[in-house]
């Protein structure tokens, strides 16, 4: 059995998994119109084979995985909705962004119109590297039908949920992983403003040891990628501004329950 899947884009992610599908003996295309010699280069290297146009990317493809920044996803499911509709034999579109369960609601709009079905896709750690890979998981109707990704080397996992319920779980996790190292960067940024720099990591070193060394782990680790962070911290607030606006709050509103925690509200 082989199967074959489209993948765009070619970041280090988008590569990274084209890559391991590409190794585990997947077909593997992409498409490089508009994109850098280093998107290019990085393609090439993973073995992703690039489609001449949006049609010849997707037609006979068994999946599509859009991996890419924010910001793009519901310009990229505009461009490819015109093939997907034109195509008899349509491929599983999986939308595997950093997104919140609106975006890709949003982008699940675009595209079943089409006749393509659509999985809500998030990922969760780094590209795959020698013996790792991210945890990619997979939620609405068709889920199911993506399950056998994990055959062909990634940790594909399906979760018994709608089209946004993937997206909330990366939304979740982003939110305290990312969101605690945003939120430490500017702790200590402010603390050597205010000349108390040294005092802080002393205290840290002391009272939170695993806190400070988390921080020693992941703040270094951030400098070459933040730039990718402000559309995805976006994306967090979005999925947090749903349950603000609940009104009435469901039970299992977090943001309310924190409220009441905080006293904000009145309630006990």
């Amino acid at each position: 059995m082989s199967i074959t899947v489209a993948v765009i884009a070619q970041g280090s992610m988008g590569a990274g998994v084209g890559k391991r599908l590409h190794e585990n003996g997947a077909e593997v295309r992409t498409l490089l119109s508009g994109r850098s010699a280093k998107s290019a280069e990085r393609a090439r290297a993973a073995g992703m084979k690039p489609a001449a146009d949006e049609r010849a990317l997707l037609d006979g493809a068994d999946f599509f995985l859009a991996i890419l920044p924010p910001s793009e996803v519901e310009n990229l499911a505009h461009r490819l909705a015109p093939a997907l509709s034109a195509l008899s034999k349509k491929p599983i579109y999986v939308d595997c962004n950093a997104i919140s369960p609106q975006t890709v609601t949003r982008v699940a709009a675009i595209i079943e119109p089409t006749g393509a079905k659509f999985v809500d896709g998030g990922i969760i750690g780094g590209p795959p590297r020698t013996g790792d890979s991210p945890a990619i998981y997979a939620s609405g109707a068709a889920a199911g039908e993506t399950a056998v990704l994990g055959d062909w080397g990634i940790d594909w996992r399906v979760i018994d949920g709608p089209i946004g319920a993937a997206s909330g779980l990366k939304m979740s996790y982003a939110g305290i992983t990312k969101g605690t190292t945003a939120i430490a960067a500017a702790m200590l940024l402010g603390a050597a403003r205010f000349g108390c720099g040294e005092a802080l990591i002393a205290e840290l070193s002391k009272s939170q040891p695993e806190m400070l060394k988390r921080m020693r782990g992941s703040i270094p680790g951030m400098y070459d990628k933040a730039y990718r962070w402000v559309g995805e911290m976006e994306e967090i607030s979005d999925f947090l501004a749903a349950a603000e606006a609940e009104k009435p709050p469901r039970p299992d509103n977090a943001i309310k329950t924190l409220d009441r925690v905080l006293g904000r509200s009145g309630q006990s």
